[in-house]
C-alpha cells in the first residue's frame, strides 16, 4: 500500500485542524470562568478571574427583568441581551440569554445569528415568527404564550407582533457567547461605505429612487 506523500498529509492536518475550529464556541476546561472585564486586550472570549474569588453574583442578573426601549428604532421593538459585562458567569458556556419586547404591530425584522441556533418562547401577546431556509422555504409559526420555536444557527428569521393594540415579549437563547446580529435590510443598505447602487439596484430589482427612499427611512 502507497504511503500518502508529505503534501497530502499536510492539506489533511490543515483541514483537520480548520475543522476542529470552526465550532461556535471553544469548549470550557474548567467549571467556569468568571469574565474579568479590568483587562484592556481581547480574546475569543474574555479572560477569567482567579476561581477562589467566584461568588453567587456573578452568576446572576436582572438585566433582563425590566422593558427596553422601543422607540430607539422605526421598526418598534427592542432586545435586551446578557453578556459577560452583565452576567460574567456565563463566560465560556456558549449561550446567551435575549428578552424581546415588541410595539404593537412591531417587527424584529430580517436578521441572522451567524455563530448561533436560538429558541424562543412567546412571554405575552401574539407572535408570528418563522425562518427561510436555503432552498428559500419559509417556516412559520403563530405563537402564543408558553409556545416555543426554534431558529436554526445563520438563517434569516423574523418575529411580528400580531397584536394592534397590546405590547408582546418573548425570551430567546442562543446557542453561543456571542451569537453576532446582522439585520438584513440595515446591512444591505446602511453599511459604512455604502454598497454601490447598482449593486443595490440589480440585487432588488429596484430603482435609484428607491435605493435613496430605503436609505433615508433606515438612516
Amino acid at each position: 500500500m502507497k504511503k500518502p506523500s508529505h503534501s497530502l498529509l499536510h492539506s489533511l492536518v490543515t483541514l483537520a485542524l480548520l475543522l476542529g475550529s470552526a465550532k461556535a464556541d471553544p469548549q470550557p476546561l474548567q467549571d467556569y470562568c468568571i469574565a474579568d472585564a479590568s483587562q484592556p486586550f481581547f480574546l475569543n472570549g474574555a479572560p477569567c478571574i482567579n476561581p477562589s474569588l467566584a461568588a453567587s453574583s456573578h452568576f446572576t442578573t436582572s438585566v433582563l427583568s425590566k422593558p427596553g426601549n422601543t422607540k430607539a428604532n422605526p421598526f418598534g421593538y427592542s432586545v435586551k441581551l446578557t453578556n459577560v459585562s452583565n452576567l460574567p458567569g456565563l463566560n465560556t458556556m456558549g449561550l446567551t440569554m435575549a428578552r424581546l419586547d415588541l410595539d404593537p404591530n412591531g417587527l424584529v425584522p430580517l436578521h441572522s445569528h451567524p455563530r448561533a441556533s436560538e429558541v424562543t418562547i412567546c412571554m405575552k401577546g401574539t407572535l408570528l415568527v418563522g425562518f427561510v431556509n436555503t432552498s428559500n422555504y419559509l417556516f412559520t409559526q403563530l405563537l402564543r404564550p408558553g409556545e416555543s420555536f426554534v431558529f436554526p444557527k445563520g438563517l434569516i428569521h423574523f418575529l411580528y407582533n400580531m397584536e394592534s393594540v397590546g405590547p408582546a415579549v418573548a425570551v430567546s437563547g442562543l446557542s453561543s457567547q456571542f451569537p453576532g446580529t446582522q439585520i438584513a435590510s440595515l446591512a444591505a443598505f446602511t453599511s459604512k461605505p455604502p454598497i454601490p447602487d447598482e449593486v443595490l439596484k440589480r440585487s432588488f430589482q429596484i430603482s435609484n429612487q428607491d435605493v435613496a427612499r430605503i436609505r433615508r427611512n433606515l438612516g
